[in-house]
C-alpha cells in the first residue's frame, strides 16, 4: 500500500506537469504514446486501489454516469456580456467615455483576442475545482462540472501553493481547429454527419448529459476574466493572469498591454491578418482597462461593463439566389419577412434563410424574387441580406409585397403609425400565442426548464395551452399527455399524446412549472410581454412598487418616477393593465398561486449614509468592492468612481493611491475601513 500510494502520487504529478507544459506553456517533453503509457499505468494502479482515487486525479476526466438534467447555479458575481464596436472611431469614442469616467486619471488597456467559443466559469475552492458553469442569463447558469472535467486544459487542482481560498476563473471553452477537423473526419468514417462549425459543436458538447461520450473530443479553454476571488488581491488584470498561469490555468499568449487607444487600434489592425493563421476561431479583439480599481470605478450598465469593449471584424459575406420569401409572426404580432435562398456556406455553417428585417428594408434594398443577394451574419450569429447584386437580376424578377392578411390566422394586419412594422392585430393568433408562451417560459423570464420551442408548439397544437395560466393546469392532463384516454372522450389518445415525451420528461416539466411560481415579481412582469418592458426595466418597476396590484394601479406619472422609465414605456404599461386581456392575464396567474411580490432588497433599519457620496479605494480586509458598494447603497448613500468636491467620504484600504492624495487636497473626510464600520454600526 505505501508503495502504491507513492507511485500513484508520482504518476499524477508527472501527468499534471505534462498537461501544464502542453496547455499552458505550449511545449512538450514526451511523445503522445509515452504520455498515454503514464495514464494507463495510473489507471491500472487506481483500479487495484480504488480507495486511493481522489476527485482531482487525471483519471477522473473520463466522465461519469449520464445526468438526467443540469442543475441551475447562481453566479457569485454576474457574468455580463461585452458591448461591441466595429470601427476605430467607435473605439476612440469608447476611450473618451473611459477618460471621462476616470476624471483625468492615467490608464492603460489589456488587449487580447476574442476566442469564438462558449463562455464558462470555473470555481476553485482551496485549489480544487468545485464547479464549472455556463454563463446562462448572466446571473444563473447550468452546472456543467462533469463535462468541464473532461477538458484536459482545465486543471482539476491548481498548481503551486499561493492560490487563494476561492478563485472563479472566467473564460472561453473552444474547439481547436485541428482537433475539430480530426473529430469530423472520424464522424465521416463512421457514417455520421460532420459538425458544421467549432463554436456550435462546442456549445452542444457542453450541454451533453453524458460526459463519458464527449471525453475524447479535445476541447480546450483559455481564461479571459474572473469572478469572485477570496484571499488574494491584484492591482492589474495582467498581474492576475500571470498568477493564473502559475496556477496552471491557460491564458492567452497573444494578450498585450497597450498604453493608449491608438496602440489598441494598431493591435486590432495587426491581429486581423495574424488571426487567419492561428489554430482556433476568433472574430475580434477585446480591450479592457488594465487596473482593477479603475474597472470598479467605471462600473457597468445592466448589460455591459463600462471598462471593456469588443472590436468585431467585418462579417464574412457570401452570394446566393433568393427563391422565395416567407413571413414569420412574432409574440407582439410583428410580421417579419425571411429570405429563402439556395444553400450557401457562411462562417462555417450552411445558410438557407436570412432576415430581411421589415418591409421598409425590403423596399430600401429593392430585393426581388430571383435576385442574387449578398448575405452576412450579423454579429456572426443571424444571417441577413445586406445587398442586391442588381447586375445579376433576371428578367421578370418579382417584387415582394407585404401580406394583406396574417399568414397564420388570416386576421387583419396594420402598419405601426410612424413605424416600420406590419403587425397581425388578432390577439388570438396561434403564432402569437406560441411565441408569447416561448418567451414566458424563457430563461430570463420564468425559466421553465424543458419548455422549449418544439414542446410549446405541441402544447398549443394539441389544445393544452392557450394562455400563460394554462401551463399551471397541465398537471390535470398528465395522463393524456402520456397517451391515456382523455376523460371527455373528445380526442383519441394518440391525438393528445406528446411526441418524444416520456413519463420522466413530463414529470420534470411539471416540476419546473411548479418551481416557476416562486419567481420574483420582476421576472413575472418581464414575462407578461408588455411592449417596451424588458428584464432590467421590469426589475426597476417591481422594486419600486413591490406588488403586481400596485403596478396595476400606478398612474403614468407614478411609473415615470422610476429611474429608466420614460413616457413611452409608462404608457405601454398603463395600456396593458387597463385592457381586459391584460387584467385577465395577470389575475389568472394570481389565481394559480404565481408569486406577485418582489423580495425586499433594502434593509429597513437606520440609513446613516442617506444623502452622502462615498468613494472607495485600495484593498479592503473585510469587504469586496461590490459588497461595500451594495452596503453603501443599502444604507442610503451612493458611490462615485472619482474624488471631487461633492465627495463626502473616501474609504481607504491598502495601496490607496492617487485618490487619497486628491481627497487630502480637497479636504474630503478620509475613513479607514474600521472607521467606516463604526460609522455604519447604527444600521444594525
Amino acid at each position: 500500500m505505501p508503495n502504491a500510494k507513492q507511485d500513484i502520487a508520482r504518476l499524477r504529478e508527472e501527468i499534471e506537469r505534462h498537461d501544464r507544459l502542453y496547455y499552458v506553456e505550449g511545449r512538450t517533453e514526451i511523445s503522445d504514446p509515452a504520455y498515454d503509457a503514464l495514464f494507463t499505468q495510473l489507471k491500472a494502479l487506481e483500479a487495484e486501489h480504488p480507495e486511493l482515487v481522489t476527485p482531482d486525479s487525471p483519471t477522473q476526466r473520463v466522465g461519469g454516469e449520464p445526468l438526467d438534467g443540469f442543475e441551475h447555479v447562481a453566479h457569485a458575481v454576474p457574468m455580463l456580456s461585452i458591448d461591441n464596436t466595429y470601427s476605430p472611431d467607435e473605439l476612440r469614442e469608447f476611450d473618451g467615455r473611459v477618460a471621462k469616467g476616470l476624471a483625468g486619471e492615467a490608464y492603460e488597456y489589456l488587449v487580447d483576442p476574442k476566442v469564438d467559443g462558449v463562455s464558462a466559469s470555473l470555481r476553485y475552492e482551496d485549489g480544487l475545482l468545485r464547479l464549472g458553469a455556463t454563463r446562462g442569463d448572466g446571473k444563473t447558469g447550468d452546472d456543467i462540472t462533469q463535462n468541464i472535467k473532461t477538458i484536459g486544459a482545465i486543471p482539476l487542482r491548481l498548481h503551486g501553493r499561493d492560490w487563494p481560498e476561492v478563485v472563479e476563473v472566467r473564460g472561453e471553452v473552444y474547439w481547436p481547429r485541428d482537433r475539430f477537423d480530426a473529430y469530423n473526419k472520424k464522424r465521416e468514417k463512421e457514417g455520421v454527419e460532420p459538425f458544421a462549425n467549432p463554436r456550435n459543436a462546442t456549445a452542444g458538447t457542453l450541454k451533453s448529459l453524458d460526459s463519458a461520450a464527449i471525453a475524447d473530443r479535445g476541447l480546450s479553454f483559455v481564461a479571459h476574466g474572473f469572478g469572485e476571488i477570496v484571499g488574494a488581491a491584484f492591482e492589474t488584470a495582467a498581474e492576475m493572469f500571470q498568477a493564473f498561469k502559475r496556477w496552471g490555468i491557460p491564458i492567452s499568449t497573444d494578450a498585450k498591454v497597450c498604453k493608449d487607444i491608438e496602440a489598441v487600434i494598431q493591435f486590432v489592425e495587426r491581429w486581423d491578418e495574424t488571426r487567419k493563421a492561428i489554430g482556433y476561431e476568433t472574430d475580434g479583439v477585446v480591450a479592457k482597462v488594465n487596473r482593477l480599481e479603475q474597472r470598479d470605478a467605471l462600473g457597468a450598465t445592466s448589460r455591459y461593463p463600462r471598462w471593456c469593449i469588443a472590436y468585431k471584424y467585418a462579417a464574412q459575406q457570401a452570394e446566393s439566389v433568393l427563391r422565395s420569401v416567407d413571413f414569420q409572426v412574432g409574440k407582439l404580432g410583428t410580421i417579419t419577412p425571411r429570405a429563402v435562398m439556395d444553400p450557401v456556406q457562411l462562417s462555417g455553417t450552411t445558410v438557407r434563410h436570412a432576415s430581411l428585417h421589415n418591409f421598409d428594408q425590403v423596399e430600401r434594398l429593392d430585393v426581388r424574387i430571383g435576385d442574387t443577394v449578398v448575405v452576412e451574419k450579423a454579429g456572426e450569429i443571424i444571417p441577413q441580406v445586406v445587398r442586391v447584386v442588381t447586375e445579376k437580376r433576371p428578367k421578370g424578377a418579382k417584387k415582394i409585397a407585404p401580406p394583406k392578411r396574417c399568414p397564420v390566422c388570416r386576421g387583419d394586419v396594420t402598419k405601426d403609425e410612424g413605424g416600420v412594422y406590419v403587425r397581425c392585430i388578432n390577439p388570438a393568433c396561434e403564432a402569437q400565442i406560441k411565441e408569447r408562451l416561448k418567451y414566458y417560459c424563457g430563461r430570463d423570464q420564468m425559466d421553465i426548464e424543458g419548455a422549449g420551442d418544439v414542446l410549446i408548439d405541441q402544447l398549443v397544437d394539441k389544445g393544452y395551452v392557450h394562455q400563460y395560466a394554462d401551463l399551471y393546469r397541465l398537471a390535470e392532463h398528465r395522463g393524456e399527455m402520456l397517451g391515456d384516454t382523455p376523460p371527455d372522450g373528445l380526442f383519441e389518445p394518440s391525438e393528445r399524446k406528446l411526441d418524444r415525451m416520456g413519463e420522466k420528461s413530463i414529470d420534470n416539466l411539471l416540476a419546473a412549472i411548479v418551481r416557476s411560481k416562486k419567481q420574483p415579481l420582476s421576472r413575472v412582469l418581464a414575462a407578461l410581454n408588455i411592449r417596451h418592458v424588458g428584464g432590467a426595466s421590469a426589475e426597476l418597476i417591481a422594486e419600486r412598487f413591490g406588488t403586481m396590484q400596485h403596478i396595476a394601479e400606478a398612474t403614468v406619472e407614478a411609473l415615470q418616477e422610476v429611474d429608466g422609465v420614460g413616457p413611452e414605456m409608462a404608457e405601454s404599461v398603463r395600456v396593458f393593465f387597463d385592457s381586459a386581456a391584460g387584467r385577465e392575464t395577470w389575475e389568472a396567474l394570481y389565481r394559480e398561486d404565481v408569486n406577485m411580490t418582489q423580495p425586499e432588497t433594502r434593509p429597513r433599519g437606520a440609513r446613516p449614509l442617506a444623502g452622502k457620496t462615498l468613494v472607495v479605494t485600495g484593498t479592503l480586509e473585510h469587504f469586496g468592492r461590490k459588497e461595500i458598494e451594495k452596503l453603501i447603497k443599502d444604507l442610503g448613500g451612493k458611490t462615485a468612481g472619482s474624488v471631487s468636491k461633492k465627495t463626502d467620504y473616501l474609504v481607504v484600504g491598502e495601496k490607496a493611491g492617487s485618490k487619497l492624495d486628491k481627497a487630502e487636497k480637497l479636504g474630503v473626510t478620509v475613513l479607514t475601513e474600521a472607521e467606516f464600520i463604526e460609522l455604519t454600526e447604527d444600521s444594525e
